[in-house]
């Protein structure tokens, strides 16, 4: 099966890869890939000792925060979240057309 594709500023065909999951386990919360995301695809997210997701107003439950998708469908497949990512916690795949 084909996948969408585009074109480089050069005409060279480009594949995007678009983000499909965050490894939480491996995620150090240092907030690099949000800062680097320009379509707000990323969010932070609190985790408690058990790695459940709490509401970030629970200090008490909090063990550690995590970088989580909150809009998948802005990912513009650039991967700028996955190179700068220090853990390479991101997984990336092509779109089928």
């Amino acid at each position: 099966m084909a996948n969408v594709t585009g074109l480089t500023f050069g005409g060279l065909e480009w594949i995007p890869r678009f983000i499909e999951s965050i490894d939480k386990d491996t995620c150090l919360g240092c907030g690099r890939c949000f800062k680097v995301c320009g379509q707000k695809v990323l969010s932070l997210m609190a985790l408690n000792e058990d790695g459940e997701f709490v509401d970030d107003e629970d200090d008490e439950e909090i063990e550690r925060k995590v970088m989580t998708i909150a809009n998948k469908a802005k990912c513009i497949g650039c991967e700028a979240c996955a190179r700068i990512c220090p853990k390479k916690c991101y997984t990336h795949a092509p779109l089928p057309a």
